[in-house]
């Protein structure tokens, strides 16, 4: 009979320390889809490269990797169960997350600044900023319901201590995050030099990004746990 992708991809895994932790192709190429795939996170990196430069999407990719650390916390410490069956806490979370989206929409949406090539940036702008990017990602409460789903399908019984292969694993979908979003940064930052010279292509990136932030925004409001 033949093997399904599924099937196929378990057959390789690769011995990582004594503990015999064991990390799957299926693991490493299902987070690099899951990561690569545009949300929330990539939005704002995306857009922050346009407008800010180079420097700032760096900035903007660390803040959005650290604001997937207490999601994957909850996961650990099996507080994702409580948010999975707790309506009141997912509803509050899920709202916080919708106004602090849309705020983001309306913030953009009225920002007249001229993008310019300069790619200076300032300590407590770099800050500022990376604050902005954990919010984005503690406020979405679907983050935890995802990584209960998700982690567990890739840890071995018998293996190792749980702990130990959910926090491996945690930190290889981390630094995978990390890498991409900075990519997505850089090519961001690629594409700047086409809208500078344009104050109308300025006006229809800034609208192209609020409406995308307020589009994330609904499609939050109406997520279910």
């Amino acid at each position: 009979m033949e093997l399904s992708l599924r099937q196929q991809l378990k057959r390789f895994s690769f011995p990582l320390s004594k503990e015999k932790v064991m990390i799957t192709v299926e693991f490493l190429v299902t987070s690099l889809i899951i990561v690569l795939i545009p949300g929330t996170g990539v939005i704002f990196t995306v857009s922050t490269g346009l407008t800010k430069g180079r420097r700032a999407s760096f900035y903007a990719a660390l803040g959005c990797t650290a604001g997937i650390v207490p999601h994957l916390a909850a996961t650990i410490l099996g507080l994702a169960a409580v948010m999975h069956t707790s309506a009141v806490a997912f509803q509050t979370l899920k709202y916080s997350g919708v106004c602090y989206l849309l705020y983001l929409a309306y913030a953009t949406w009225k920002d007249h600044s001229r993008i310019t090539f300069e790619d200076a940036f300032s300590r407590q702008g770099a800050l500022s900023l990376v604050g902005k990017a954990i919010l984005l990602n503690l406020l979405n409460p679907k983050l935890t319901l995802f990584f209960l789903a998700f982690l567990p399908q890739f840890v071995v019984p018998g293996e190792s201590s749980l702990l130990s292969q959910l926090f491996l694993l945690s930190g290889l979908f981390m630094g995978m995050t990390l890498g991409i979003f900075i990519v997505y940064g850089l090519l961001a930052h690629a594409f700047r030099k086409a809208v500078i010279d344009s104050p109308t292509a300025q006006g229809y990136l800034r609208r192209g990004i609020a409406a995308a932030f307020a589009g994330l925004g609904v499609r939050l409001a109406l997520a279910k746990p």
